[in-house]
């Protein structure tokens, strides 16, 4: 199997994807930060001394997909047409669970921006919760599903 993202001699290239129809292409990831009980109770009482924890990891979600390209050195600038996050409180881990889809209409794929949303939300809870809990663990950050394109379809 041939890596898209090395040309003929080996080296690094950003794949052409100028000739690829546009498609609607959707993609959504998700991941798990389990937290101490302390932490936990810290965010739904939104007693966390850096401010409303779920709040703020929704938005760094949203921002890192817009800015995913200037993180991963080989993907592509996008117009992003939404981004829609959802976190799940977990009480029994304790933790949460966050998701995010991204969509656009385009000729390349969204994968890389849903999981980069994912891992910036859940690395900013870790940040805002660290004075409380340094032992934190951030897991399972995955593709769930993703259409469109000519890979075609994936669900986990």
């Amino acid at each position: 199997m041939n890596l898209t993202h090395l040309d003929e001699q080996n080296k690094p290239k950003m794949v052409d994807v100028g000739e690829k129809d546009t498609t609607t292409r959707i993609a959504t990831a998700s991941g798990i930060i389990e937290v101490a009980k302390e932490a936990f109770s810290a965010v739904i009482a939104n007693t966390a001394k850096k401010g409303p924890v779920l709040q703020t990891a929704v938005i760094a979600a949203i921002q890192a997909t817009k800015q995913t390209s200037t993180l991963i050195p080989m993907c592509h600038p996008l117009m992003i047409t939404s981004v829609k996050t959802n976190i799940e409180e977990l009480p029994e881990l304790p933790g949460f669970k966050l998701t995010v889809t991204t969509k656009l209409n385009g000729q390349t794929g969204v994968e890389m921006e849903a999981l980069t949303g994912v891992s910036v939300g859940l690395l900013t809870i870790y940040d805002m919760l660290k004075a409380i809990d340094k032992g934190m663990v951030i897991r399972n950050v995955q593709l769930e599903k993703k259409s469109g394109g000519n890979s075609g379809d994936f669900k986990r």
